[in-house]
């Protein structure tokens, strides 16, 4: 894969050599594997791209595939595929601390993280400071001595705010504090932040490398030694790996991945700037826009953007939110995204650096066309003001 670009890697990636010269790799649904010598046996279980195979619990062919591509797209040494994102960036995060040991994240990371730093690791003497994190001096304060990792998400939740992976990842090398980033937003198309010196570089990838809203999976890429210790730490032991199902599944839709966030990003730009002109509307969170407020860092470290964006109604009942959510009929109101639907959620967002929360709705720009969209949106302004 020496030298070959992102497109090519999402078709032939992991399959360089065809099995019985079949152009998809078949589903290996088995739970173990046997061996014809002990040495093979003693040798299996590593977990290693390639084999020698021991139990689906820690490496798989169809798992080999989507893993040597992911971290051919992310530019590092290695890739594990999971269950589900939350089982990924959860032992990424449990890799890196321990009892006494203190976190420094971004205080719109993604919810369930958040809630597994403060209302799960806080049982085991681990403690959270967050931050806003768009000032990387904001995060250097933050350190103490005994800070072991600073979790990033960059864009982030809700409000997509970034923060200077290049900067932070150089601190935190310096002062040996382990980094994991939640790259989902971005993909490996758009952003890879091992290539700024970030060490861990974590995936929900039921969104965009799932793509259709039919497997939950996650990812994780990193350093060969990293990923070798957890694959006989955490990895096998919380029983986190991804079925070969569900892994053949990822590796069908990464092949468009390219082609799908194309797609989702001109339509999210086209409703960012419909939103913008309509009179019902007090803000758009978008990271495509041009006066985006970190254009210049979003432009320095990222190639692109996708079809998730935020918008702050001037309407801020709750009545009136939720009724423009239910009107909308190609929008549908569910959580997740990146898949091929178009998605609208009622949110209530409240960052740290706000005196009151304030009613948000959150928008997925599927597949759909984009006028559609736009006339469904209209639709949903209409139902408000009757």
């Amino acid at each position: 894969m020496t030298g070959w670009r992102p497109e090519t890697i999402l078709q032939h990636g992991g399959e360089e050599h065809h099995l019985l010269g079949a152009v998809v790799p078949p589903i290996f649904q088995n739970s173990t594997f046997v061996h014809e010598t002990l040495e093979s046996f003693l040798a299996s279980g590593e977990g290693r791209p390639g084999g020698p195979y021991n139990y689906s619990r820690v490496s798989n062919p169809n798992l080999d595939v989507v893993e040597q591509k992911l971290a051919a797209l992310e530019k590092t040494e290695r890739a594990k595929v999971f269950a589900s994102g939350m089982a990924a960036i959860t032992c990424a995060i449990f890799s890196a601390v321990k009892a006494g040991d203190h976190v420094v994240c971004v205080d719109t990371v993604y919810g369930p993280t958040r809630q597994f730093l403060s209302g799960f690791l806080s049982r085991y003497g681990v403690e959270t400071t967050y931050v806003v994190g768009d000032d990387p001096q904001e995060v250097f304060d933050a350190c103490r001595p005994e800070t072991s990792l600073l979790c990033l998400e960059s864009p982030s939740s809700i409000f997509f705010r970034l923060q200077d992976l290049a900067a932070i990842g150089a601190f935190a090398q310096e002062r040996g504090i382990t980094t994991v980033i939640d790259n989902t937003y971005a993909s490996p198309i758009y952003q890879n932040p091992a290539t700024f010196g970030i060490d861990l570089v974590c995936h929900t990838a039921s969104k965009y490398l799932g793509g259709h809203s039919d497997i939950i999976a996650g990812a994780l890429c990193a350093s060969e030694e990293r990923v070798s210790a957890m694959c006989h730490q955490e990895y096998a032991l919380l029983g986190a790996a991804l079925g070969p199902f569900q892994a053949w599944l990822m590796n069908r839709s990464m092949r468009t991945l390219h082609l799908r966030l194309r797609q989702v990003a001109s339509s999210a730009d086209c409703i960012a700037e419909f939103l913008r002109a309509r009179p019902e509307v007090e803000d758009v969170y978008h990271v495509g826009l041009p006066d985006f407020p970190q254009a210049e860092l979003r432009d320095r470290q990222m190639r692109g953007w996708g079809g998730l964006l935020t918008f702050m109604p001037k309407f801020q009942e709750k009545e009136k939110v939720v009724r423009f959510c239910e009107a909308l009929k190609i929008f549908g109101m569910g959580v997740s995204w990146g898949g091929h639907e178009s998605l609208a959620v009622p949110l209530e967002g409240h960052p740290m650096n706000w005196k009151e929360p304030r009613f948000l709705v959150r928008i997925y720009c599927g597949l759909e066309h984009a006028e559609d969209l736009v006339e469904d949106l209209t639709g949903g302004f209409k139902a408000v003001q009757q």
